[in-house]
């Protein structure tokens, strides 16, 4: 049977960081991008970053239960298998849709619908280290994404400014996406190292 491994998981999605950002470089050093290219090219960068940010957070939570139900079976106070596959997993996590959270907060509610509240999965997305780069990865990625104004509003209230004419555009400058990639890349290292398996 398939075993999840966040350790894995927390090296890949530090990988695939890396390879992002790199490619996020490779464009803006070939001198061929206008202005709007390069916010665009950022606005992508944002949302590639967030689905591998999604990916790891799935990967931990199917781990959690597919390495070992007993915590997931005493927080769900029932009896569940001791060796469910990964698709059985995922199917408890996500049920029929897909995975999905609304920000900071959202995730960490559906973080503790598979562990308590006191386990170390919750409290590292609680850290306050966290708080500022998981906010804005999430804001930023959805007024990327859909470009709406409610979008806008939540991006601008992310990052406690009035005006900003797209994602790409607040990105590019001053290292920003740099200071959130590290931030969810350090994450990540704390995630490894706290993981069991």
């Amino acid at each position: 049977m398939r075993k999840k491994s966040i350790k894995r998981a927390a090296s890949t999605f530090r990988d695939n960081v890396d390879e992002i950002l790199s490619f996020t470089q490779r464009g803006k050093a070939s001198g061929t991008l206008t202005d709007m290219d390069e916010s665009w090219c950022y606005d992508l960068t944002i949302i590639r970053v967030y689905r591998e940010f999604e990916d790891l957070m799935l990967s931990c939570l199917v781990a959690l239960i597919n390495g070992d139900s007993t915590t997931f079976s005493s927080h769900k106070k029932r009896k569940f298998p001791d060796h469910m596959n990964v698709e059985v997993c995922e199917y408890l996590i996500c049920g029929d849709g897909y995975f999905d959270f609304a920000g900071r907060s959202g995730l960490i509610s559906t973080i503790k619908k598979v562990v308590p509240a006191a386990h170390w999965l919750p409290n590292m997305v609680r850290h306050a280290a966290y708080t500022d780069a998981l906010d804005r990865l999430s804001a930023l990625r959805n007024f990327a994404a859909h470009d709406s104004a409610v979008s806008k509003k939540r991006a601008l209230e992310a990052i406690d400014q009035e005006r900003m004419s797209s994602s790409g555009a607040w990105l590019k400058k001053h290292g920003r996406l740099d200071t959130i990639c590290i931030s969810l890349k350090d994450m990540a290292q704390q995630i490894e190292n706290a993981a069991p398996f």
